[in-house]
């Protein structure tokens, strides 16, 4: 069932929830959430129709905040709220509002959406692409107890986590986070079959990918290592390398879907692990409702300092070379001490350029 309300009111939205809860037999309210979904035209789609592949899984009532950007001066100083009211098979196991904010009214869409939330349930905001750098002092984001962000989507991802890592406020949380829960879960089993001292690590991914930053960042901060990250060309994550004292821990996906778990001395076996879509993301976000004290250990623990000690154990290119020293290279050996306190730097430079990436 599908309403159109033009150059409406929020009361006026709530009445026609009503009337349509009782047209299609169901007058009791029977949503565990509030989602709030605040994205642009374009992919108002793909988002709502996410959203409503996890409220099968979360019953909510979905708000989906679009602000229509006027081409004239004119329509721009007119202020107007179009809806459109979906219920039951249009709607999956929810209900939904879209709302369309044209002109100063775009300017105040919490004044909008805050009278169209459940009376004593949770609210979630979902931002799919265009995301505040401090969500928690966005005036949508404000009312929420989470709030669900994606830097994947962003146009520089790298410089987001950052972003994010300063502004982090309990109830934050990333998609790209989200997209790692099955490696993290692996990698934890798999070390809990062998009794072993992990003593570096290399993740390897799709360059500009959030997820391959975060992973390593919460390998480090767990076990106290060096982690190094590496480019491959995806998708996604492809491969974590974990050098212990019993031999190497390798978890490889080179095609998306089947990965291979290799431990020493131990047969290889064949894991599942598929790419998820946005759907199951949200789902997943959606089961717990509390601060992510993980994401937050994970996220704070710096792609700085995360350079630091991967560059300390950056592999020394030049050994054979300086095991046969050239001619002209034992001629500046016997310059003054600056040159071999330049090569340290010269080793760091590709893991901070790695990092701006």
């Amino acid at each position: 069932m599908k309403t159109d309300l033009t150059d409406t009111t929020s009361s006026k939205i709530n009445k026609a929830l009503v009337l349509g809860r009782r047209a299609i037999g169901t007058p009791a309210v029977g949503m565990v959430l509030t989602l709030v979904i605040v994205t642009d035209e374009e992919n108002a789609y793909d988002a709502l129709k996410a959203a409503n592949e996890a409220s099968r899984e979360h019953p909510s009532r979905t708000l989906v905040v679009i602000k229509r950007v006027s081409r004239s001066p004119r329509d721009r100083s007119k202020a107007r709220l179009d809806a459109e009211v979906r219920l039951g098979a249009d709607a999956s196991t929810g209900e939904t509002v879209v709302l369309r904010l044209y002109g100063e009214v775009g300017d105040h869409a919490q004044s909008v959406v805050l009278p169209l939330l459940l009376p004593d349930a949770p609210v979630v905001v979902w931002w799919p692409v265009n995301a505040p750098t401090d969500p928690a002092k966005d005036p949508l984001g404000a009312l929420a107890q989470r709030r669900v962000t994606d830097t994947y989507a962003s146009e520089q991802p790298i410089h987001e986590l950052t972003a994010r890592a300063d502004a982090y406020t309990p109830g934050d949380t990333d998609l790209a986070w989200t997209r790692i829960t099955p490696w993290r879960s692996m990698l934890a089993a798999a070390l809990d079959q062998v009794v072993c001292e992990v003593t570096s690590a290399e993740v390897e991914g799709e360059e500009f990918n959030p997820s391959v930053e975060l992973l390593a960042m919460w390998l480090a901060e767990r076990l106290k290592i060096p982690v190094r990250r590496s480019k491959s060309s995806g998708p996604g994550l492809t491969s974590v390398r974990m050098e212990t004292s019993s031999g190497p821990i390798v978890l490889d996906r080179p095609d998306g879907s089947l990965a291979t778990l290799s431990i020493q001395g131990q047969p290889d076996r064949a894991v599942a692990l598929k790419r998820r879509d946005t759907a199951e993301l949200i789902a997943e976000e959606l089961r717990r409702l509390d601060p992510d004290d993980t994401y937050a250990t994970a996220l704070r623990f710096g792609l700085e300092r995360l350079d630091e000690e991967a560059a300390v154990t950056a592999p020394d290119l030049d050994v054979e070379t300086a095991a046969e020293p050239a001619p002209e290279a034992a001629a500046e050996s016997a310059a003054p001490a600056a040159k071999p306190g330049a090569k340290p730097a010269a080793k760091k430079a590709p893991a901070k350029k790695a990092a701006a990436k």
